[in-house]
């Protein structure tokens, strides 16, 4: 089995300690950071011990050290660090950011549960947490101690693997089992005739744990000790009492009071009120209620513990004015609050003196005397005083009043309800309600003496009960200050039993730690599993402290509890802090079938057909391992709620549960009361062997325990063998089938339960819904039913609810003795009692018939898969075998995947992987993207697009998906992947290879298809991207996942599209071929080239997907650092061959239509030449490259490939040369079939160089030459024909663009690659040669003149300075005929600080990136207008129609939405700037790198979670999705990846801390 890995991401700030997380022995767990942590110095500690050898200490945090599995130095992406789970229990993890250690102050942190690994048997088996099947018994019912071994035989017998033991030491006076008197002492009631120890439990224990295979649990009591424990009267602190917890005098006072209120009842003392020693109606506890609100409590004034003494304070107040105390008091601060007295004593409260001098010790305007001034403060003290204290009073009327009421709800339980006791009259024995303190041992005192006692020496033996409270908050501790529990009445009290104070801390009360250590020691010495008794009561810190030392002792220690939280969150708070490994759920808990079926799926399992799971894959929150009960001890028998002939289906439903299940013993009897653990003094019946019984025995014909016994070995096989997929099917009000699945070898186990929640009127079958089981049934496990065993007393039993015979033996515990379970196991399906099974023809369908299944009835089949399934199951496997993934970038020689697989090219994997509906459709082949009924359309017709929405189907078991339906109903979708493959010959042997396993695939069960397709997929896609990557650069092949996921932006933008070809080269071109592909659909044989699309799928296919600018911005990330260089060279070529007018295409249209109409097209395509000779290995010898020139003059017509070649620098020397000498024509075909919303004068287009500046100009106001290309296209807002951004002029990224290429050309021309050193321009007079080192040198000497918006006013270089809006930035452009938008603040400045760094200031160029950084910067991309810009919207709809011009039609496309491609260039002008200032700011370059990864986090989450698994064109304002955006887009992906490729090129200081430390 492959290493089990789970994967948990952190991010910061995050308190994990309510969610669950469960870990195996032997797996290993991986901490990677999430986005909020990527840039942070993250520091990752943990209490989990380094290895199996090291002891656990709770406080003992061992710092993990980050691995790096990429070679990346830049990119923390991949980085995890690792534990490896070696120790079962509770663990912590805590992680700080900036070198912190401090796990008091962490920055985020959580905790994590690892299962124990139970053994039984001489061998040690091992005993899975899924195969535990307790029987819980009440350990004074076994008698003495040496008749335990024939009593808990019944267990053994019964097919239970763990015996769970309610508390062996010595119990109160109570007898209650919970009620303990001495924790380290064994029950005296065992040694009757011989004197035994906990040394001879233990030996017990190991028999049944060696001989009967047989666990023992017992369970811990933490939280209080019988009211008789001798220990608490030495040592009365370690309980709640007077002395220690002063603040329980009020609700001792009131109980008292209540507790005499008993007493004059029973005495009848109150018949005066109408109340007499008989309850007999409401009236009655209405008389009562009057009692006590009208007479006692206001006699009493519980008030007064909690008031002042008004007349004393003032007397104080008075005394300390004429003495003058009162000068200092300028810090004295804060209302006039009253200061509870901590020994609460009446009226013995008080105020902070000083607050009351500084509040009330004020002058008083017109008062002349001294002592009038002091009688008027007092005054105004005294009506403060006087509403304090009234809000006092009536915060603890209230309190009273809910006291009140419930004191009259416990009387109405215990002599009035149904359901409850409903006792005679009221006693001392019987009282009114139980007391919630234990007084004094003494005679009894009037309430004035017991007041009095309060406060004395006798107050530390006045003890508090312990009890439960319904509905609080269980991690608030209801006996300490700030609880009103005790004074509201709201404890279900335990009047045995005395409520423990540990304190905070050991120091507190060493006695009660010491004494509670010691109980868990021994116990855990014995025992191999504990359950937690009240753990929801338990002091956190307390079991916590407990548990750690018993897992010391046993270190794989089984713990279990049953919380009554009401709440999942604080469930698992319980479950971290003590390592709770199962937590106790009942099936009585139901209230119906289909409830009980719905708790059986809850409680473990995954779904039937359930996704096959990766061996590393995400760690994700648990649901909290359940112990499932048919009835645990606590409760009533079965028979008092339902039925005694729902006794053995409900057995059968809570066994087919894939967890632990459990019982009280008793319930397999028949026992039709409850089993009480106080009042119950019987000891229960032992095992016998023989036929006959009598009333002290039972054997396999008692009650349902023949059919306990094959339940239980039915659920413990499931567990062993693996069935762990569960699927639950209401067949009708009562009857309820599990299915229980092994996905391993795909048997299957059905069992059918008739359910009787209600006691049946009829034993009659009735109708019940046929059902069809899949598959051969081998066998029926069991099947059996609950009858009569005399048939005259039918009738009766049903007119009686059957238990009317029933009479309690007064010696030992018994059962209904007229019921017996029929019971046959491994009966031949042809040989049923119950049911009559059809098989249908030329089908694995059986149809099951029950013609003999009346309520109580259980039938379970054991089902195997179709010889022609099973067939198709072992094909399946064998390709499974063959497909490992590829090594080393090595292909396997024997697996025929990867044969077909490495014969692939990235133009193939295009087609394998990606294509959108348009570029599918453009082939012809009759395909397009895959339509899930009731879903959509896929967004790929390749494998990616089924898995981005296979990857969270898988993850979440989300087999009700349309896509698993759409899988379950037919083959469409495997069928359609196939066609699609072998449609094109380069692809043809793999989709005959998906052919073949889908024929296999097909022959399985339909509810495992969506796993195995799945799996088929998953394993496959994995292979292929890895041959993807195998193609690519060594950048990309040793990158971060992050990396690689951006370079997948090559294959999935770059393939053949027939509707948007390249022009065809010269045919003495050599130009290569290696990504091309064979077109056999026309006459001749063809080599087609890839192109590259701006974006999927708006620009997918057709004249739209061939955009000069988009290819050659796009041309650096996505085809040259990839290393996909002869792709990027036949685009190079392809354009270069289009130029005209020395520009090339804006759109292509294959050369024969294209458009010319952008300024900017050429000069990214020069910066790719640039780019292209300084990346490529000898890649100057491309511009010796021929080119085909289409147009060899501006005018000409189209012309054959080959008949005008010339070499790439001529072409190069062109383009320049049209600049110097001026660029002005009209478009070809100008008017409306060319663009419908152009006006005339947009179709001229204009270009030149500026001589005085050396800057590329051009453009007018009617058209938009670079790439913010929006035109205005509605005439109801008016906006028809006007671009939204002209951009004429200079616009600052072609000034950039042109001094990067003048720059380059210096340098080639110097190394003899490139012939010319200048171009010519013509004077008046003559003809000059302009050196390109002229020209660079112009521009540098105005660029800042001209393009840098001082800090402050410069008034010879702002003639119009009303015109600036924000300052310390540089323009957009320089000369628009709009002068305003030359100081529109937008992202396009930074593409010249990247190309041409050496135009700028690099402390102006910081203000300029800093205000972009804090003005436009957006979650995803770069706001294209400075929101403050009277223009700016940043929500783009194109189906806008309303008559705002702003934004009608799209108009706002690039005033303000949040483009993706410029933050590429804005990151990597950070990282170039911060770097040079480094120098000068210390820091400063770390610090900007932290900032680039922070940044690019969100779109490393993008890209993994986009179903396109790219990034989008645009978000619109803050981030929001644009729905008119193109999801994919190629610029987007190719300027991020060069970001990452740039940091990676930069040696940081953090980055060499980063490598230190992994």
């Amino acid at each position: 089995m492959a290493e089990q890995v789970r994967v948990l991401v952190l991010e910061k700030g995050e308190n994990k300690e309510s969610t669950l997380y469960r870990l195996e022995k032997g797996w290993k767990l991986h901490f990677v950071q999430g986005p909020s942590l990527q840039v942070e110095n993250v520091r990752v500690f943990c209490n989990h011990p380094t290895c199996a050898d090291v002891p656990f200490s709770r406080e003992k945090y061992t710092e993990l050290l980050w691995q790096n599995p990429s070679s990346m130095k830049s990119d923390v992406i991949d980085m995890f660090v690792e534990v490896n789970i070696v120790c079962a229990g509770s663990f912590n993890y805590y992680f700080t950011i900036d070198g912190g250690n401090n796990e008091l102050s962490p920055n985020g942190r959580g905790s994590f549960l690892v299962d124990p690994v139970m053994h039984v048997g001489l061998e040690n088996e091992p005993l899975p947490m899924d195969c535990v099947q307790v029987q819980s018994v009440l350990t004074k019912c076994l008698g003495p101690f040496e008749g335990w071994k024939d009593k808990l035989k019944v267990a053994k017998e019964s097919g239970y693997n763990m015996v769970h033991f309610t508390p062996l030491q010595e119990l109160g006076y109570s007898n209650s089992s919970y009620s303990l008197r001495d924790q380290l002492k064994l029950n005296p009631l065992f040694c009757k005739n011989k004197q035994y120890t906990m040394d001879d439990v233990a030996e017990l224990i190991k028999l049944m744990k060696n001989e009967w295979k047989v666990l023992s649990m017992t369970d811990l009591v933490y939280n209080h000790t019988a009211n008789d424990s001798p220990w608490i009267q030495e040592h009365p602190e370690c309980v709640y009492n007077l002395v220690n917890s002063p603040h329980l005098k009020p609700s001792y006072f009131l109980d008292r009071m209540l507790w005499h209120v008993t007493l004059d009842v029973a005495g009848g003392k109150l018949e005066y009120r109408g109340i007499t020693p008989v309850i007999k109606s409401e009236t009655d506890l209405e008389h009562i209620r009057s009692y006590l609100n009208d007479e006692l409590l206001p006699k009493y004034k519980l008030h007064e513990f909690y008031t002042v003494d008004v007349d004393q304070v003032i007397k104080s107040f008075k005394s300390q004015l004429g003495e003058g105390l009162y000068t200092d008091l300028y810090h004295t601060k804060g209302d006039l609050q009253i200061v509870q007295d901590p020994q609460f004593k009446r009226l013995g409260s008080t105020v902070d003196m000083a607050i009351a001098m500084k509040l009330f010790n004020v002058d008083k305007p017109g008062i002349r005397t001294r002592d009038e001034r002091i009688r008027l403060c007092c005054e105004d003290l005294r009506v403060k005083l006087e509403e304090l204290n009234q809000e006092k009073v009536d915060e603890i009327h209230g309190h009273l009043q809910q006291a009140v009421t419930n004191f009259l709800a416990n009387i109405r339980y215990r002599f009035l309800q149904d359901g409850g006791p409903k006792y005679d009259k009221v006693t001392r024995k019987q009282p009114l309600m139980f007391s919630y303190f234990l007084p004094p041992p003494g005679p009894e005192f009037t309430l004035e003496k017991e007041e009095q006692l309060m406060h004395t020496d006798k107050a530390n033996v006045m003890f508090a009960h312990n009890g439960w409270v319904m509905g609080d908050d269980p991690l608030r501790n209801f006996a300490e200050p700030g609880s009103n529990v005790y004074l509201r009445r709201e404890l279900i009290v335990w009047g045995d039993s005395v409520k423990l104070r540990y304190g905070e801390k050991y120091e507190d009360c060493p006695f009660l730690w010491d004494h509670m250590r010691q109980y868990t020691v021994q116990t855990v010495e014995i025992f191999h599993a504990v359950r937690l008794d009240n753990c929801h009561s338990t002091p956190l810190h307390v079991a916590e402290y407990m548990l750690d030392a018993a897992r010391k002792i046993r270190p794989d220690l089984y713990v279990v509890a049953e919380l009554f939280t009401r709440s999942e969150h604080t469930d698992n708070i319980f479950m971290n802090h003590l390592g709770i490994n199962s937590l106790i759920r009942e099936a009585q808990s139901a209230w119906d079938s289909h409830e009980e079926g719905r708790l059986v799926y809850r409680y473990g399992g995954e779904p039937v057909g359930a996704f096959m799971k990766p061996a590393v894959r995400p760690l994700v929150p648990a649901v909290a391992h359940a112990l499932f009960y048919d009835l645990t001890h606590d409760n009533m028998s079965p028979v008092q709620r339902r039925s005694v002939y729902d006794m053995l289906p409900t057995a059968a439903l809570v066994s087919m549960a894939c967890c632990a299940t459990g019982s009280n013993r008793g319930y397999d009897e028949l026992v039709p009361h409850h089993i009480h653990v106080v009042e119950e003094g019987r000891p229960y019946a032992s095992w016998t062997d023989q036929t006959h019984v009598c009333h002290a025995t039972i054997n396999m014909c008692n009650g349902i325990v023949a059919g306990k016994r094959a339940l239980n070995r039915l659920h413990f096989e499931l567990g062993k063998k693996g069935f762990n997929q569960v699927f639950v099917d209401q067949r009708d009000y009562d009857t309820v089938a599990v299915t229980r699945h092994n996905p391993h070898n795909h048997m299957s186990v059905v069992l059918v339960a008739r359910t009787a929640f209600k006691h049946p009127h009829s034993l009659d079958t009735g109708y019940i819904p046929p059902l069809h089981i899949a598959g051969r049934i081998e066998t029926i496990v069991l099947e059996g039913h609950l009858g009569v065993i005399e048939t005259v007393v039918l009738e009766s039993h049903l007119q009686h609810r059957g238990h009317h015979a029933h009479k309690k033996d007064p010696q030992f515990i018994n059962g209904l003795p007229d019921f017996h379970c029929h019971i046959r196991e491994d009966v031949s399906p042809d040989q049923s009692q119950m049911v009559h099974i059809e098989h249908t023809e030329n089908s694995h369908i059986n149809v099951v018939h029950f013609h003999h299944f009346p309520p109580g009835s259980v039938i379970a089949f054991r089902i195997a898969l179709d010889p022609v399934s099973t067939a198709a199951l072992t094909s399946i496997a064998t390709t499974f075998s063959q497909l490992p993934p590829i090594k080393d970038g090595q292909f396997s020689e024997t697996s025929p995947f990867h044969s077909i697989v490495s014969k692939l090219t990235l133009s193939d994997l295009n087609r394998v992987l990606y294509r959108c509906d348009n570029e599918e459709r453009d082939d012809g082949k009759g395909f397009g993207a895959y339509n899930v009924p009731r879903y959509g359309s896929l967004v790929y017709c390749g494998l990616q697009g089924v898995m981005s929405v296979m990857g969270p189907i898988s993850l979440s078991n989300d087999l009700g998906h349309p896509l698993c339906c759409n899988l379950r109903d037919g083959d469409w979708l495997p069928g359609y992947i196939a066609a699609r493959l072998k449609a094109q010959p380069s692809t043809q042997q793999l989709g005959e290879w998906f052919e073949a396993v889908f024929e296999q695939l097909s022959k399985l069960p339909r509810y495992l298809i969506p796993s195995y397709f799945d799996a088929i997929l998953t394993q496959t896609s994995s292979i292929i991207h890895d041959a993807a990557w195998c193609q690519m650069s060594t950048f990309i092949k040793t990158g971060s996942t992050f990396v690689k996921a951006l370079s997948l932006g090559s294959v999935q933008m770059c393939g053949y599209v027939k509707t948007a070809r390249l022009p065809d080269y010269s045919p003495g071109t050599t130009t290569s071929v290696q990504n091309a592909q064979t077109d056999d659909g026309e006459d001749k044989e063809e080599v087609c080239h890839d192109t590259l699309s701006a974006g999927l799928p708006h620009f997918s296919s057709g004249i739209w997907r061939n955009w000069g600018r988009d290819t050659f911005i796009a041309l650096r990330g996505l085809l040259l650092i990839p290393g996909r260089h002869d792709v990027a060279r036949n685009l190079i070529l392809a354009y270069g061959s289009c130029m005209r007018h020395g520009l090339i295409p804006n759109l292509l249209g294959d050369g024969t239509h294209a458009r010319y109409n952008c300024r900017d097209a050429v000069w990214w395509w020069m910066q790719s030449i640039k780019d292209y000779t300084k990346m490529v290995p000898d890649g100057s010898l491309l511009l010796q490259e021929f080119v085909s020139r289409m147009y060899p003059t501006d005018d000409s017509e189209p012309q054959k490939p080959g008949a005008h070649n010339c070499p790439l620098y001529d072409v190069i020397q062109e383009a320049l040369q049209k600049h110097i000498d001026g660029i002005s024509f009209k478009e070809r075909n100008a008017g409306p079939k060319l663009d419908m919303d152009m006006t005339d004068a947009g179709f001229t287009v204009q270009a030149s160089v500026d001589m005085q500046t050396g800057f590329i100009s051009g453009g007018n106001v009617h058209n938009c030459g670079t790439w913010m290309d929006k035109m205005g296209s509605s005439n109801r807002a008016g906006n028809k024909g006007k671009p939204a951004t002209p951009r004429d002029g200079s616009a600052v990224e072609l000034i950039g663009l042109s001094k990067s290429v003048l720059r380059w050309l210096i340098r080639m021309n110097e190394e003899g690659a490139y012939p010319y050193s200048g171009v010519k321009a013509k004077t008046k007079s003559q003809e000059v040669t302009i050196t390109f080192k002229d020209w660079d040198k112009k521009i540098q000497a105005s660029f800042e003149r001209y393009f840098w918006i001082h800090t402050s006013p410069v008034p010879e270089y702002e003639p119009r300075p009303s015109l600036v809006n924000k300052r310390g930035m540089y323009k957009d452009s320089h000369g628009a005929s709009h002068e305003w938008a030359d100081y529109q603040l937008r992202p396009n400045f930074c593409v010249a600080m990247v190309v041409a760094p050496e135009l700028f200031t690099p402390t102006n160029a910081w203000s300029a990136l800093s205000l972009a950084e804090n003005v436009l910067l957006g979650p995803l991309g770069m706001k294209t207008l400075d929101p403050s810009d009277w223009a700016y919207d940043g929500d783009y709809d194109n189906d806008d129609d309303s008559g705002n011009p702003k934004r009608a039609k799209g108009f706002n496309y690039h005033q303000g939405p949040e483009w993706l491609w410029p933050i590429g260039y804005f990151l990597r002008a950070k990282l170039l700037f911060a770097k040079i200032l480094d120098k000068s700011k210390p820091g400063l370059l770390d610090d900007t790198v932290k900032c680039v990864k922070r940044i690019l986090s969100k779109h490393h989450q993008e890209i993994i979670s986009s179903h396109w698994r790219s990034l989008p064109e645009l978000t619109n304002s803050n981030g929001k999705p644009c729905r008119h955006s193109s999801s994919a887009q190629a610029w987007s992906v190719s300027c991020v990846l060069e970001v990452l490729y740039d940091l990676e090129k930069m040696d940081t200081k953090a980055q060499k801390r980063r490598k230190s430390k992994s």
